[in-house]
């Protein structure tokens, strides 16, 4: 099983600790950090995914519930009118991020925040956040790492003018947390509210072609 990068660190830690105190100390006692072991090879798991084929197609960035479909006009980056989808990842979900489409990214802009729970509306705002711009064949897409009340960290491990293709892995988000994706504004929505989707698998929208 693929561990994302960023729970080597977690695993080490826990693995040592774990032989630490059954070597050294009550067998017994062992059993505490090795239920933490255990869940951080399950939070930090990266398995591969299917990436559906098609160029209009936007993919979910996330895996997790749809907690939020909306007009919105965004007006720091995109300047624009948008659809923004909001995506919670519970502790139990993969949160490795992954692109919604091919693009070249424009900008990667961390912002200092407050630590509010990712579900609630003013997490959107107010928390602590990663926005990663992408120029794609349909025009810029925001997407946003957002921390929650547990999770403190949000990872973007790509920089300005790199490419990712479709379905790529961009970040990982540790614990429980959020991601927002602004989609242009004529784009055909095929998820619905709480509904659960899969980074890199689930369809979320789809640019509209005019005849």
């Amino acid at each position: 099983m693929k561990i994302a990068p960023e729970g080597y660190s977690y695993i080490i830690f826990f693995l040592a600790a774990t032989l630490l105190v059954f070597f050294f100390f009550d067998k017994w006692v062992a059993i505490i950090p090795f239920v933490f072991l255990s869940f951080m090879i399950f939070f930090f798991r990266d398995p591969e995914r299917s990436v559906p084929e098609g160029e209009n197609l936007y993919i979910s960035p996330a895996d997790g519930r749809i907690i939020l479909i909306q007009n919105i006009y965004e007006e720091r980056f995109l300047n624009n009118d948008a659809i923004q989808v909001s995506i919670f990842m519970s502790p139990l979900n993969v949160h490795v991020n992954r692109s919604p489409c091919r693009g070249i990214v424009k900008d990667v802009l961390y912002s200092k925040g407050r630590f509010f729970s990712a579900f609630k509306p003013e997490a959107s705002l107010y928390n602590e956040n990663i926005s990663l711009l992408l120029e794609t064949n349909n025009g810029l897409l925001l997407i946003r790492q957002i921390a929650g009340s547990i999770a403190r960290r949000a990872v973007c491990r790509v920089r300005k003018d790199e490419l990712l293709e479709k379905g790529e892995r961009f970040g990982i988000i540790k614990f429980s947390s959020r991601v927002d994706i602004y989609l242009p504004k004529d784009t055909f929505i095929a998820i619905k509210m709480g509904q659960k989707v899969k980074a890199g698998e689930t369809i979320i929208g789809e640019k509209q072609v005019r005849n």
